[in-house]
């Protein structure tokens, strides 16, 4: 027994030592993010180099180029809703963001075991790997210690707000305003919930963005729309009324 139990503490104080070795070895190979001004840096070399890319082909040239730090209170609340209903987690803002030990243990289990614990944590992890991907970053352990350094300084809001920027739907079409605009030819602050629920199909976990552009089976498009609209009046994210007078809408491809 004593024999084992030395052992556990060996092990124990193994970990405690290698680990953090590990994490900081990684985070060295990591692009810098210390701060909210590291990641805006980053990713608006990219996306502005994506979007010029395209500058020279169909994608309106009258649209700026410049990435912006994404600004969650300029966000269609509806387009909010719908989206973390559709991410699973209808509850993301109701409940305290997920930090100290149980954030460590989703890291590690995500790294580890290949699962996690649930809760609203899930889609904290998932938007911030998600924000590593956009930054180039891949691989479970190096894509864990991103999602760490940047939950460490962006809060739930800011999380959302630059999942959303960051998306990726086409060449030179990247984020929620490029993607509106493709799809509807207006800006995203101009869409009816009917519409922010169709733009919705075209945003993970769907991604119906190709259907959605050239009008691949409008009559799936509504029903699936439809689903969507259902979901957010069930989780009380909007009132059934508003719910089913979008219902009533066409869709946009018809």
């Amino acid at each position: 027994m004593k024999t084992l139990l030395w052992l556990v503490l060996f092990l124990i104080g193994l970990a405690g030592v290698a680990l953090p070795a590990l994490y900081l070895h990684t985070a060295s190979k990591l692009p810098q993010l210390e701060t909210e001004f590291d990641l805006e840096k980053q990713l608006r070399h990219s996306i502005e180099g994506e979007r010029m890319s395209l500058q020279a082909g169909t994608f309106d040239r009258k649209r700026s180029i410049a990435y912006t730090r994404p600004d969650f209170s300029r966000l269609p609340k509806d387009l909010v809703a719908l989206y973390i209903s559709q991410l699973g987690c209808p509850t993301y803002f109701q409940t305290r963001r997920e930090d100290g030990a149980k954030w460590a243990w989703r890291l590690f289990s995500v790294v580890t075991f290949g699962t996690e614990p649930p809760g609203d944590g899930v889609c904290e992890r998932l938007i911030a790997a998600r924000l590593a991907t956009a930054l180039g970053i891949s691989g479970a352990l190096e894509q864990a210690v991103a999602a760490n350094r940047l939950h460490s300084f962006l809060q739930k809001d800011q999380l959302i707000a630059y999942d959303l920027s960051t998306l990726y739907f086409d060449r030179g079409v990247v984020g929620v305003e490029d993607a509106a605009f493709k799809v509807f030819g207006r800006e995203l602050d101009t869409l009816k919930l009917s519409e922010m629920a169709e733009l919705a199909l075209t945003l993970p976990p769907h991604n119906m963005y190709g259907d959605a552009l050239v009008c691949r089976n409008a009559s799936l498009i509504r029903q699936n729309r439809d689903v969507l609209l259902l979901d957010l009046a069930g989780f009380k994210l909007v009132t059934e009324e508003r719910a089913r007078t979008a219902m009533a809408q066409p869709v946009i491809c018809r």
